[in-house]
Parts: C-alpha cells; structure tokens; sequence
C-alpha cells in the first residue's frame, strides 16, 4: 500500500461524505458514473451501483431530491429522511472510495463516513429550519440551490484534489457549529423575559 495513494483515498472519502451530507443522492450517483466509465473504482461491494441498474435508480433519487428538495413541505419530508440516507451515503462513500486503498476497516470506514455525513446534513437542517422560520419558506430553494451546487463541487473537488476536499470538509464543520449555535443562542435570547 502506498502511504501518499492510501491518504488521498482517506481524504478524498472525507470530501465525498461531507458531499453525502449536503446532497446524500448526488455524489454517490457521481461516484458510481464515474466507476462505470473507469475513472475510479470503488470497493467491493459498492462498485455494484455502478451497475446499469444501480445508475439509474441512483440518478432518478437524485433528480427526485434536486426537484423536491425546492418545494415546501417537500423539503422538510426530505430533511426527515435524510437523517437516516445521509450518513448511509457517506459511509457507503467513504467505504467504497478506502476500501481497496488502505488497510482501514471497514468498521472505521463506515462510523467516519456516516459521521461526517450526519453532522453536516444535521447542521444544514437546523440551519434551513431557521431560514423557513425567518422567510416563511422563500428562502429554501436559494439553500437547496447552494447545497446541491456545495455538493457537486466537493465532490468533483473530492476526486481531483483530496486535501483540498478534506481541509473544505473540516471548514465546513466548523461553520456549521457556529451558526447552530449562533441560532441556539439567539433562541435562547428571545425566550428570556424581558426585565
């Protein structure tokens, strides 16, 4: 195993399951193009969505939450599901981008990706509810619009520049705690009374 192979795959994977938590359907469909044609392989068994199969149920999830992901209540039924798909995808992501390139288990694999998938698709949750609350729901569609662009691009960054990917992941991270809790304690202030 190559060291410098072994830690682009660990920071390509990260990338790709940030991607997962902003867009769970986007990159796994990109990730599984991009293995049919060559570019990349992924691990047993996820090089299996590659399939003919596998692509097009992939891409119909995925024009099925870009589409739905814009309309009221549409989204927030996502959002619900996505608590449970997002951290599938970014542990299916990560596994499938390290599992032939490191010696990392799949257990690990697995908890890193979907980790990093269910915190960030958690923060963007909690900050779209805020956005709905403050624009009665005007301002969805320019969130989800700027979610799934995030996610194309980390993606396409996940593949060409790893660290890139990773250092993008980690900000991403820290800008969601700030505004979760800039939204707690804003929340907070407006529930004290007045004195």
């Amino acid at each position: 195993m190559d060291l410098t192979s072994a830690a682009g795959s660990v920071f390509a994977a990260f990338g790709l399951s940030g991607s997962a938590g902003l867009n769970a359907w986007l990159p796994l469909f990109v990730s599984a193009l991009l293995d049919r044609v060559g570019v990349v392989e992924l691990a047993q068994p996820f090089d299996s969505l590659s399939s003919t199969t596998g692509l097009v149920v992939l891409g119909a999830l995925m024009v099925l939450d870009l589409v739905g992901d814009k309309i009221p209540v549409v989204d927030h039924a996502l959002h619900v599901a996505g608590t449970v798909v997002a951290p599938v995808s970014g542990a299916a992501l990560f596994a499938g981008q390290t599992g032939d390139h490191t010696d990392l288990p799949t257990l690990a694999a697995v908890l890193l990706g979907g980790g990093t998938a269910g915190v960030i698709h958690l923060g963007r949750t909690a900050l779209r509810a805020a956005s709905t609350a403050t624009t009665a729901g005007a301002g969805s569609p320019f969130l989800s619009t700027g979610e799934d662009l995030g996610s194309g691009a980390l993606t396409a960054i996940a593949f060409l520049l790893p660290l890139v990917a990773f250092l993008l992941v980690a900000a991403l991270l820290v800008a969601l705690a700030i505004g979760v809790r800039r939204l707690r304690a804003g929340t907070r202030a407006r529930r004290r009374p007045a004195t």
